[in-house]
């Protein structure tokens, strides 16, 4: 009787890959943008005005929150005054406020004031070096939060 052949074996597998990614990346022409801020041209004004405005909405904003955050802290303050009857307010409130409620508050704003801050720049570098995810304007691209 003749030996028998050996089990077949499954086929080896192939991977598909695309081409590396060293070689996909082109080197681009400078950007005109960047051109224009280095020569203080008239758009290059423009856009280093667009930064700073966009940086300037974002402090205002935290600005505005801050100040209603803190502004509004008398006014619980004096909530259970007017509420019991009494005319001081309620000590453990106050504490409360000022040292648990409050600053997790702020913390939330000065991190949201500090990740829009950081958008605005990647945006703005993008718009410099001709990024495509730029080209569909301030916080259109896949960097938002």
């Amino acid at each position: 009787m003749p030996p028998e052949p050996p089990p077949a074996r499954w086929p080896r597998r192939e991977t598909v890959t695309g081409t590396p990614r060293a070689a996909r990346r082109r080197t681009l022409p400078p950007a005109v943008a960047r051109s224009e801020i280095s020569e203080q041209t008239t758009l290059g004004h423009t856009y280093v005005r667009s930064l700073m405005r966009s940086q300037l909405r974002a402090a205002l904003w935290a600005l505005a929150a801050l100040a209603l955050l803190v502004g509004s802290l008398p006014l619980l303050f004096t909530l259970p005054g007017a509420l019991g009857g009494g005319g001081a307010p309620a000590g453990p409130l106050v504490w409360a406020a000022l040292g648990v409620a409050a600053y997790p508050v702020m913390w939330l704003i000065a991190r949201r004031y500090v990740r829009r801050a950081e958008r605005n720049e990647r945006d703005f570098t993008g718009l410099v070096e001709g990024r495509r995810d730029a080209a569909d304007g301030p916080g259109k691209g896949a960097g938002r939060r």
